[in-house]
């Protein structure tokens, strides 16, 4: 009853099904490892979100460059503090202020953008520590643009900057500036300390969620290949028997 399925047109049928249905479970299985992949790197930025002294530091330059797996990681710099800026239109616990941004300049002689806390409006910043130091922050990624969407293009005050990055800072201070910056888990008297921000790319948002689906409608696929597959073999059996008792298949 079953000898059609040695037919050429079968063989072709049937080799199509058995290159099918592993290369869906195949994608399937991908698309659930990004998923997964997503979860992780959004937990792990979830625990870097809030630095506490167990945390284990680093030097800074060990933790360069910053990807997903150093931002947010504590790294510690000495030098003396130079230049300092404010970076306006900054929302911390639903308030608006600005972030308190001093250069370090390192003993390499490189600054290092540190953020060393969130201010109210019309409050004055503090006064730059003097001297030596050694600092210890959460790693950022230098940003590509105001994460408030404002003041991204310039226009803004002396002292002020419209975000955090090495391509603006090159500009209003002398010398070579880190393509990252540190921000403090203690701000000064005054101030609230600035929490990192999770890395791009590591929160559940909608690209994961579509991961997730993918990875669903890929086992669909599968189901629905194996499930036409047998429909196929039964209604070929059922002609087949129809034909040996003489019987007319339409």
């Amino acid at each position: 009853m079953y000898r059609f399925l040695l037919t050429p047109r079968w063989w072709g049928i049937n080799l199509f099904v058995v290159l099918a249905i592993p290369f869906c479970i195949f994608m399937g299985s991908w698309q659930l490892g990004r998923f997964e992949d997503r979860v992780d790197a959004h937990e792990t930025a979830q625990q870097r979100s809030a630095p506490d002294e167990q945390q284990t530091t680093a030097p800074l330059n060990e933790l360069l460059p910053v990807d997903k797996g150093t931002s947010g990681r504590l790294g510690t710099a000495r030098g003396r503090y130079g230049e300092q800026f404010l970076v306006p239109d900054r929302e911390l616990d639903g308030k608006r202020g600005s972030y308190v941004l001093t250069l370090l300049r390192t003993d390499g002689g490189k600054a290092l953008p540190v953020v060393r806390g969130w201010l109210p409006i019309s409050a004055e910043p503090p006064a730059v520590p003097t001297g030596e130091v050694t600092v210890t922050g959460a790693l950022q990624a230098s940003e590509t643009q105001n994460t408030e969407g404002v003041h991204a293009a310039g226009g803004l005050p002396s002292g002020q900057l419209g975000m955090i990055s090495a391509a603006t800072l090159v500009n209003l201070v002398p010398g070579d500036v880190y393509d990252a910056w540190i921000t403090l888990p203690v701000a000064p008297q005054g101030m609230q300390p600035v929490p990192p921000a999770a890395p791009q790319g590591s929160g559940l948002d909608l690209k994961a969620f579509q991961n997730l689906g993918y990875t669903l409608e890929w086992f669909a696929f599968a189901g629905f290949v194996l499930f036409m597959w047998f429909r196929l073999v039964r209604r070929e059996a059922e002609a087949a028997k129809d034909r040996a008792l003489g019987l007319d298949p339409a």
